[in-house]
């Protein structure tokens, strides 16, 4: 299922999402400062391309100063550009009975394009249960898992995860 949304995925937004990105990581690189942007820009070029089966997750043992330092001087290297066309192209797919779920998926992924520095793609397959469903364990929290497709095996990993209970005290009558 994950390579036929991939494909899908591909053919209606992706490969236009992905040179986006790489134009973006090229004009980056043109100038000095704007290195680290293209290095972004590019690992973000690689998501946008086979977005299905990977998961976005904060970066566990990250400067979050840092972190908003590099989102706000990344919103003018392109950041705001690219956040735009995931918007367009997310809207446009809604318009179609096929493409709804890619297009939330996509205005899912516009976030990231927002603010990227102190997240990780990482494949599904390699979160653990406790980095599923927002719930900050570790350092780390699931921040958007973009497939719509991968809803069943994220319950089968939220599943997997023993319950907890808060313990009572007393009651006072």
């Amino acid at each position: 299922m994950r390579t036929a949304g991939n494909i899908l995925w591909l053919a209606l937004a992706g490969i236009w999402l992905a040179i986006g990105y790489v134009v973006a990581g090229i004009l980056n690189f043109a100038i000095i400062i704007g290195i680290p942007f293209g290095i972004q820009a590019f690992k973000l070029a690689g998501y946008a391309l086979w977005p299905f089966g990977r998961a976005v997750i904060r970066k566990p043992h990250t400067d979050v100063s840092i972190s908003t330092l590099g989102n706000v001087a990344w919103f003018f290297f392109g950041g705001w550009f690219l956040t735009l066309a995931h918007l367009f192209t997310g809207v446009l797919l809604i318009l179609t009975f096929i493409g709804i779920p890619l297009g939330i998926a996509n205005i899912k992924m516009a976030g990231l394009a927002l603010a990227p520095f102190g997240k990780q793609v990482v494949p599904v397959a390699s979160l653990q249960p406790s980095q599923v469903g927002g719930q900050i364990t570790s350092g780390s929290a699931v921040v958007s898992t973009v497939p719509m497709l991968e809803d069943r095996h994220m319950a089968q990993l939220k599943a997997s995860q023993p319950a907890t209970r808060a313990i009572e005290g007393p009651k006072d009558d």
